[in-house]
């Protein structure tokens, strides 16, 4: 006698993985929602107002109520909501701020770090430039007049900021500082010597290229030769290929009209 099969076993079996496969995405749906609902209550309470702004920094050229003036619309906003981007940019709009971090901290302040400008040169006669060589224009100049001036085009301020640094650091030795150096349109360079230990100011004359070399030879003639007439001295004409003229000041001029060239 044959037993028969239990009648569970006989029925076919439910089917439950197509619930398996749906009831992940259905549960995340529904944590996205109550994440998203709970933080939409929550905003609220956490988006508060800015009430504290703090300024970091070494300021010398511009103050704290400056900085506070500047940032007054952005601060108006809330903590999540400010503008963070567009602060920074207004503030590195301001001629003396070099560069500037902005950032969050919670729950209500707005701190800011501020790197000013650090004057090196006059760049032309209404501008300034720092010491990458990038100019830059605050409202008044007059309290920096003791800076070298230096001149160019508008594209060249790296360039005769990095010559000017060179030549500075070959005429230092001998007691000269520069007081002007100028790269005019067709590429030929001018420089003067500010009065000082080595004696009255002095022009010279460099022309377009080879300028390490051809400070090199004043530097040689000047030891052997120049030194002693410094004070006598108006300019010096470099634009030789071995040689330089020295032009004399008017009364020490020599009979001659032409100026004295001496070689090295």
């Amino acid at each position: 006698m044959v037993a028969k099969e239990p009648l569970s076993a006989r029925l076919p079996k439910a089917n439950f993985s197509f619930l398996k496969r749906l009831f992940w995405p259905v549960l995340l749906v529904i944590l996205g929602f109550a994440t998203y609902e709970g933080a939409q209550r929550l905003l609220p309470y956490a988006d508060r107002p800015i009430t504290r702004i703090n300024v970091q920094g070494d300021l010398s050229y511009i103050s704290q109520q400056a900085v506070q003036q500047r940032i007054a619309p952005y601060v108006a906003s809330s903590f999540f909501k400010i503008d963070l981007a567009a602060m920074r940019t207004e503030l590195e709009q301001m001629p003396w701020i070099a560069h500037a971090e902005v950032r969050r901290v919670w729950p209500d302040q707005v701190v800011i770090r501020l790197e000013e400008q650090l004057p090196v040169a006059r760049w032309g006669d209404e501008s300034l430039l720092n010491n990458q060589g990038q100019a830059f224009t605050p409202r008044e100049l007059s309290n920096y007049e003791h800076l070298p001036q230096l001149f160019g085009p508008q594209r060249a301020q790296q360039q005769v900021m990095q010559q000017y640094q060179v030549l500075s650091q070959m005429l230092r030795p001998l007691g000269f500082s520069i007081v002007r150096l100028e790269l005019r349109e067709r590429g030929s360079w001018f420089l003067t010597t500010g009065a000082g230990s080595a004696g009255p100011g002095i022009e010279l004359l460099l022309g377009r290229d080879h300028l390490v070399e051809k400070m090199r030879r004043f530097i040689a003639i000047y030891d052997k030769t120049l030194k002693e007439q410094i004070t006598n001295i108006a300019r010096v004409d470099l634009r030789y290929s071995n040689g330089l003229a020295v032009g004399w000041r008017e009364q020490a001029a020599p009979t001659t009209e032409k100026p004295a060239v001496a070689k090295n």
